[in-house]
C-alpha cells in the first residue's frame, strides 16, 4: 500500500472510528495497542492511525487541538506548515486588500488555503505531490471549507492563475539533501520565478519566504514583511499590491497583531549604557528596525554592530522587552560569580549578542545558587566585551 492509499483508508469509517480510538495514544504504549488492535484491525490500518495520531499530537502547537485533532498530516506538513495564527493574520491582511479569491501554490497539507477560506476567501490550492494533495483535500473536508478550497494536483509553474484576485506562493526551502535552503534562487520554485508570478496578480500578492533573506535580494517593488509569533521569528513575506511604497519594510509581532513600520532612519548613536537596555523583539531586528525602536525609547545602542538598546528612562514598547541594568562588568567569569553569590541568584538566564562566550557554560562555571533571579548579557560596550546584570521589567 503506497502513502496516498494508507491516508485514503484513515478516511473510511473503519478509519475514522481507529483514529479517535487511538487518539490519546502514549507513545510507551504504542506498541502494546498495536498488538491489541491488529487482533481485529488490518495490521496497515492500524500503523497509519498510529502515525497519524502521533503526527496530530505534534500538530497542537501549530493549530491547536482543536482543529489538529480532526486534521490530516504529512511528516514534512507538519514540520513545514504555517502556524495557524501567522496564517490567519495573513488571510485577513488579503481579505482588508479586498481579495476575495487566492491561486494558493505550494498548498502543502493546506494550512494557509484553510485560513484564507475561513476569511472568505475562496482558494485554488495547488501542489505537485499526490500525498500532500490528498491530505489538503481531507483537510478542507474535515474542517467544513471543502466549499471553498478546490485543491489541485500540478506544476505550480503551468497553472494560470488569471482568474484569481490574489496568488501566494509558499515555495520549498528544504531539500532531502542539502537540507534548509539558503540561496532564494535554489527555492522550488525559484524566487525569480515567484516574483513574476506576483507581478501578474490582478490585485494582490504574497510571497513567503526565510526570515534570513538578504535585504538585497528584496525586489524594488516590493513590501517586506518580518513576522515574529510569541517572541519568535516565523517568516518574512514579500507583498506586492498593498499600497505601500516601493521599498516599504514593516515588523509584526503576534499574536497582537502590532506592526511597526519602516520610517528610514539613520542607524542609532552609539552611546554609554544608561539605566535600562532593550531587546528588540527578533522581527525589528531581521526588517533592520532597531533605529524605530531606539527612537520610540529614546535610546542608542550599546555598540555599533550590536542590536542591543539603551536608555536612561524608561519607556514602555511592544517592539521590545525592557531590562533594569543593575550592574555593568568587564567579561570576567570569577567576578560574575561572586555578584551572583553575593545577590543570592539561583536562577540565571544568560544572553548573547556579539560574544562566543555559550551561555551554558558560563552557567557551568558560575553555578548560581539563592532564592533570586538574574539576567545577565554578554555583549560588547564601544567594542569591549562586557556583562550587563538586571532583570527584566514587568
Amino acid at each position: 500500500m503506497n502513502d496516498v492509499d494508507s491516508l485514503r483508508t484513515l478516511l473510511t469509517p473503519e478509519g475514522r472510528a481507529l483514529l479517535d480510538e487511538v487518539r490519546d495514544t502514549d507513545p510507551a504504549q504504542e506498541l502494546a495497542v498495536a498488538t491489541r488492535l491488529r487482533r481485529t484491525h488490518p495490521a496497515e490500518l492500524v500503523s497509519a492511525a498510529l502515525g497519524q495520531a502521533r503526527l496530530r499530537q505534534r500538530a497542537v502547537a501549530k493549530f491547536g487541538a482543536a482543529d489538529a485533532g480532526r486534521m490530516f498530516f504529512t511528516p514534512n506538513g507538519v514540520e513545514q506548515s504555517t502556524r495557524a495564527n501567522v496564517a490567519a493574520y495573513r488571510a485577513e491582511r488579503f481579505a482588508a486588500l479586498g481579495v476575495t479569491s487566492v491561486a494558493d501554490l505550494c498548498c502543502g497539507i493546506g494550512g494557509d488555503a484553510l485560513a484564507l477560506a475561513r476569511a472568505g476567501i475562496r482558494v485554488l490550492a495547488v501542489d505537485r505531490d499526490p500525498l500532500t494533495c490528498e491530505a489538503a483535500r481531507a483537510n478542507a473536508e474535515a474542517l467544513g471549507l471543502a466549499g471553498l478550497i478546490e485543491v489541485r494536483e500540478a506544476d505550480v509553474t503551468e497553472v494560470d492563475t488569471a482568474g484569481y484576485d490574489a496568488v501566494f506562493v509558499d515555495p520549498a526551502r528544504r531539500s532531502s539533501r542539502r537540507g534548509r535552503i539558503f540561496d532564494p534562487e535554489a527555492y522550488a520554485p525559484p524566487l525569480s520565478w515567484a516574483v513574476g508570478a506576483a507581478r501578474t496578480a490582478s490585485r494582490a500578492a504574497a510571497l513567503k519566504v526565510a526570515p534570513g533573506i538578504p535585504h538585497e535580494a528584496v525586489p524594488e517593488d516590493a513590501e517586506a514583511e518580518w513576522v515574529s509569533d510569541g517572541g519568535d521569528v516565523k517568516e518574512a513575506v514579500l507583498w506586492f499590491g498593498t499600497g505601500a511604497p516601493a521599498g516599504a519594510v514593516r515588523a509584526t509581532l503576534l499574536p497582537g497583531p502590532r506592526t511597526l513600520p519602516g520610517a528610514g532612519l539613520p542607524d542609532p548613536e552609539v552611546r554609554t549604557p544608561g539605566r535600562y537596555l532593550y531587546e528588540p523583539d527578533g522581527a525589528v531586528i531581521r526588517a533592520h528596525l532597531v533605529a524605530e525602536v531606539a527612537e520610540q525609547v529614546g535610546g542608542g545602542l550599546l555598540d555599533a554592530t550590536i542590536a542591543y538598546v539603551t536608555a536612561d528612562g524608561l519607556r514602555p514598547t511592544p517592539y521590545a522587552t525592557a531590562y533594569e541594568i543593575t550592574d555593568r562588568l568587564p567579561f570576567h567569569v570569577k567576578r560574575l560569580k561572586a555578584l551572583l553569590r553575593e545577590r543570592g541568584v539561583g536562577t540565571l538566564t544568560v544572553k548573547k549578542r556579539g560574544s562566543a562566550v555559550e551561555p551554558e557554560e558560563l552557567r557551568r562555571k558560575v553555578k548560581p545558587q539563592g532564592p533570586n533571579a538574574a539576567t545577565v548579557f554578554l555583549t560588547r560596550v564601544a567594542g569591549a566585551p562586557t556583562m550587563l546584570i538586571g532583570h527584566p521589567v514587568r
